[in-house]
């Protein structure tokens, strides 16, 4: 189940951390976001290394579709509504600006970076289209209504924004790795302040950056319940007729799509990690319905974690934990939010003011609907009386069929049937009787 970025690639090795250290700036986690934290630093001058418990881009980064779009569904409609146009301004800018560094590093390098345009569609309401054009226009960003989108299915049409991009994040990111102090197969066993005890020493370090996907400490922030991950499915096609453009369905469940080189990439099938969903057998169901001809090349399946509120969660990883950072949170658009995120903590860990601090600071207010939801989900899983239990906060795994692991539908950590550690928030692998 390589994603077809996996078979394109292969990465740069590091060698183990081989005893302690001290350093200015230690960043955990070798996925893009703990790359460019640590590029953007190095690049500054700052004294940064960097640690990861396997292989870096060994889980989300090398499973995405690796869109570049400031286009994030119908999030600006909602941003204007629940948060008002001054912070849903910011996140347009944060996430046009990554988009221009992606733009701007991609030009010394290849990484089959091209530009084309970005569409949300609709399956069926139309409104929802419109009044988001109409937040945008508010924000003063121009998008356009497109009525009958390049899709082989009806829609009701499309929002697009040009000038957006796509690439191979994995040629990219072994790009800007090569010259970065990384140490794979270092596992943090234990963080605290200033310190971080790994299988291979401990590293001392001025400040701490936690990018892991989901983080690391449970007892500050409180992430397990500002947070869920989400499951999406993923197949490469070949024979079927390009689309042009990048595609995203409005709908949480529906599906995406992109070309990249002779392939059609299909996404969706998407659900809550341990509860059910239609995975590779509703794309399956679609592509025979609608690409007869094409052949499946590849398919993998990729896991975000997702936000109260929709916007990430980046900054001080809680108000008790002096000097600990986080970026999580990317709520299915992990490539330019993780530019975002680590232009924004190079600021912070520099002591420079930033101004998209306050907007994604990770102690902001809980209070939406879906606090309510994870909340509930916990305390299921909590009490289901059912064997095998997930070694994170005691939760029933469930079995999901399709892929041969065991599901936690309360925070996503995802076993193999042989118990060995999948996803975090876990830490270790599960022991099965």
């Amino acid at each position: 189940m390589d994603s077809i970025w996996r078979k394109t690639v292969e990465m740069p090795r590091f060698a183990p951390l081989d005893g302690d250290l001290k350093t200015g700036v230690l960043v955990v986690g070798g996925g893009l976001a703990g790359l460019l934290c640590a590029y953007w630093l190095t690049r500054a001058g700052a004294e940064c290394a960097l640690v990861e418990a396997d292989r870096i881009c060994g889980g989300v980064t090398g499973n995405t579709t690796a869109k570049l779009a400031a286009q994030h569904s119908l999030l600006y409609s909602r941003l204007l509504r629940e948060f008002g146009p001054e912070q849903a301004r910011l996140y347009l800018e944060a996430n046009r600006g990554a988009l221009g560094r992606f733009r701007e590093l991609c030009r010394e390098m290849d990484c089959d970076f091209e530009e084309g345009d970005a569409y949300v569609y609709a399956r069926e309401d139309r409104r929802k289209l419109e009044r988001e054009l109409e937040a945008l226009e508010h924000l003063g960003f121009q998008a356009e209504l497109v009525r009958t989108p390049a899709l082989p299915m009806p829609t009701a049409g499309a929002v697009r924004f040009s000038k957006q991009a796509r690439f191979h994040p994995l040629k990219f990111a072994a790009a800007i790795a090569r010259d970065l102090r990384i140490f794979e197969h270092t596992k943090v066993l234990e963080l605290g302040p200033g310190k971080a005890v790994t299988n291979h020493g401990t590293v001392t370090a001025d400040k701490i950056v936690v990018a892991t996907h989901f983080p690391l400490l449970n007892k500050h922030g409180g992430y397990f319940l500002k947070l869920y991950q989400s499951r999406s499915y993923v197949l490469a096609l070949e024979n079927a007729p390009p689309v042009g453009g990048m595609y995203v369905d409005e709908g949480e469940k529906g599906l995406s799509f992109r070309d990249y080189g002779d392939f059609l990439l299909l996404g969706g099938g998407g659900h809550r990690t341990g509860k059910k969903g239609g995975g590779w057998r509703e794309l399956e169901d679609f592509a025979k319905q609608y690409y007869p001809q094409a052949k499946i090349a590849a398919r993998w399946a990729a896991q975000d974690c997702m936000t109260l509120d929709g916007v990430p969660y980046v900054g001080r990883y809680s108000k008790g934990t002096e000097g600990l950072y986080v970026a999580t949170g990317f709520n299915k658009w992990g490539m330019t939010s993780s530019m975002a995120a680590a232009l924004l903590l190079a600021d912070l860990l520099q002591g420079r003011e930033n101004p998209y601090e306050a907007l994604f600071d990770p102690s902001r207010s809980v209070f939406h609907p879906q606090l309510a939801v994870n909340a509930l989900e916990s305390t299921l899983g909590l009490l289901t009386p059912t064997a095998p239990r997930c070694p994170h906060m005691g939760c029933a795994l469930k079995y999901n069929a399709q892929e041969h692991s065991w599901d936690c539908p309360c925070h996503g950590s995802r076993f193999g049937e042989d118990g060995r550690l999948l996803d975090s928030p876990a830490t270790d692998n599960k022991k099965f009787r």
